[in-house]
């Protein structure tokens, strides 16, 4: 072995040993949710946002707080009403005048610049504000009164939203829902996970979270992950999973019975950088067709649509991504 796959390899090893510490760091508040935490992880460190549903008191915000705080990074929180504007999240310009008489203009940064948004409840937020958080998730910068600010580095988005209450609130649009890596389905915690619950948060001695990473090793390993060698049969499984999801003459039936709105390549490109983290989470250097099959799911869902056909006959999403992992 060369000096140059060694370090490689002592990378890819240190890398995987300080994501497993931040694993554990979160489970000490985090119980139950072993799969939310790994697939928040794994769009972390592919650099991507994620999208958390589930109903209240699932403990979604205090999953983004604790994350912020392990991963190191500076956080801010915008609670999403339908009076939130533009400028309560981007920021605005103000005049002032100094002592000299003279006046200007100066910038005052919103809330999302920030390494870690957390934006709760999103999808009360009405359409204009959701536009301003569209240009921020994609370009990692946002424009106000034609001028361009950078957003720091890293840059992420964590998004709650509650799937009962759809009184007041706006649909996420299907380009916003794309900029998302995944969207992550919050369940209720089994008997054992929520009586640790109760122990833990009624009582006076709270767990003390520590920082494991700083935001330079996290851009680190997210550059990690884009360097992973990935094998061409995974290549292959990816493209055959997003390509089938599509309608059309070459489609399985399920698909083009049932399927209105696929995912685009913006699909294939997360799912090829989740594969890759899911390896380094769990201590692999590359990725295997079984990750491409875990991760279809949350990667593909939000990314596509059923038609009334589908709700007829009781056909969900994931009855249609578990076909067609199935051919893989």
């Amino acid at each position: 072995m060369t000096q140059a796959a060694k370090n490689i390899e002592q990378r890819f090893q240190d890398a995987s040993a300080k994501l497993a510490r931040a694993k554990s760091e979160i489970g000490k508040v985090i119980f139950g949710q072993d799969s939310v935490v790994d697939k928040t992880l794994i769009s972390m460190i592919s650099g991507g946002h994620v999208l958390l549903i589930g109903v209240p008191g699932l403990a979604k915000t205090l999953l983004v707080e604790t994350t912020a705080t392990v991963l190191g990074l500076n956080s801010s929180r915008i609670q999403c009403t339908p009076d939130l504007m533009p400028a309560d999240v981007l920021g605005s310009e103000v005049l002032e005048e100094d002592g000299k008489g003279k006046r200007s203009f100066r910038f005052i940064q919103g809330p999302v610049f920030t390494q870690f948004l957390m934006a709760d409840e999103i999808n009360r937020a009405s359409p204009r504000t959701q536009s301003a958080l569209l240009q921020a998730m994609q370009e990692k910068a946002v424009s106000v009164n034609s001028k361009d600010h950078a957003l720091p580095k890293p840059f992420h988005v964590l998004a709650t939203q509650n799937p009962l209450e759809q009184e007041g609130t706006y649909p996420l649009p299907e380009a916003q829902l794309d900029r998302f890596l995944m969207q992550i389905d919050v369940d209720y915690p089994d008997e054992n996970s929520e009586r640790k619950i109760l122990l833990a948060t009624t009582g006076n001695d709270q767990a003390d979270i520590k920082s494991v990473l700083k935001d330079k090793e996290l851009i680190e390993i997210q550059t990690l992950v884009r360097d992973m060698p990935i094998g061409e049969d995974v290549v292959d499984a990816i493209l055959k999973l997003v390509r089938n999801a599509r309608p059309g003459d070459d489609a399985p039936a399920v698909v083009n019975d049932y399927v209105t709105w696929a995912p685009g390549p913006r699909g294939s490109q997360a799912l090829m950088l989740a594969v890759r983290a899911k390896a380094l989470l769990e201590g692999r250097e590359s990725p295997s067709i079984d990750d491409v099959v875990d991760l279809a799911e949350p990667v593909l869902k939000h990314r596509m649509a059923l038609n009334y056909k589908a709700r007829a006959a009781n056909i969900g999403l994931k009855d249609v991504i578990s076909a067609l992992t199935k051919d893989l």
